[in-house]
């Protein structure tokens, strides 16, 4: 089974001549197409993106999931960061901006969780027949970022299936601050050799990680040189034990 997890920026792009956050203000452009292209290159069976716009200008009111789903012949599981009737969620653009799953398999099932404190809060369950995905932003503030993992952890200790868990960490200290968390939880990072995933131009922090539980062989884990966002793509192939 391959996937995919790629914090592709609302499509915005990844030069390095942008400013941190001006970026993010930009219209999609052509990048979402070479995305498109690049994810069908790849022919995952599942995908795990963050930072998806469903509908903004950037997009001309388009949902950038469904998109690469189409283009992939795939399925697609959005849904907004932040919390549920939060003054956040009824913001111009930030009403828009999630995270999602493009899954090749109609038989899955998705739930939808929400941390307790925060302002990105979304926790997305991808569950398929032998494997269970989650995908997760988390929070700038170390503190805050503790917490989810905490409440991560909780859930955790309910699933009876291998489970891969991934996403954008932002983990300034790299693998050394999830350290703890793997150690609790008996997961191990698929990418052995712990590279940096951010900037892509040139990266220097490691902050997005796929994490695997027993009864997951990986095969092969590699980040593709492309520079589509301002963060490194993983791609992961494993097999079920």
């Amino acid at each position: 089974m391959r996937f995919v997890l790629y914090n592709i920026r609302y499509g915005t792009g990844g030069g390095k001549m942008h400013s941190p956050f001006s970026g993010y203000l930009k219209r999609n452009g052509r990048t979402l197409g070479q995305i498109g292209d690049f994810l069908h290159e790849l022919n995952p069976d599942v995908a795990g993106l963050v930072e998806v716009d469903a509908g903004s200008y950037r997009t001309s009111r388009m949902n950038q999931a469904e998109i690469l789903a189409e283009r992939l012949g795939h399925y697609h599981v959005y849904r907004s960061k932040y919390a549920e009737k939060s003054l956040t969620s009824r913001i111009p653009v930030l009403s828009h901006q999630g995270n999602a799953f493009v899954v090749r398999d109609s038989d899955h099932k998705e739930t939808f969780h929400y941390f307790d404190s925060g302002m990105k809060r979304l926790l997305i369950e991808l569950e398929m027949e032998n494997v269970v995905f989650f995908l997760l932003h988390l929070p700038l503030g170390s503190r805050l970022r503790h917490r989810q993992l905490g409440d991560l952890y909780d859930l955790l200790q309910t699933i009876e299936k291998p489970c891969v868990v991934a996403g954008d960490f932002n983990a300034l200290w790299g693998e050394q601050e999830v350290r703890l968390f793997l150690a609790a939880t008996g997961l191990k990072n698929a990418h052995a050799a712990n590279s940096p995933t951010f900037p892509s131009w040139r990266p220097k922090r490691h902050l997005d990680f796929i994490f695997y539980s027993p009864g997951i062989e990986i095969e092969r884990c590699w980040m593709p040189k492309i520079l589509l966002s301002d963060h490194l793509p993983i791609v992961c192939d494993f097999a079920l034990k």
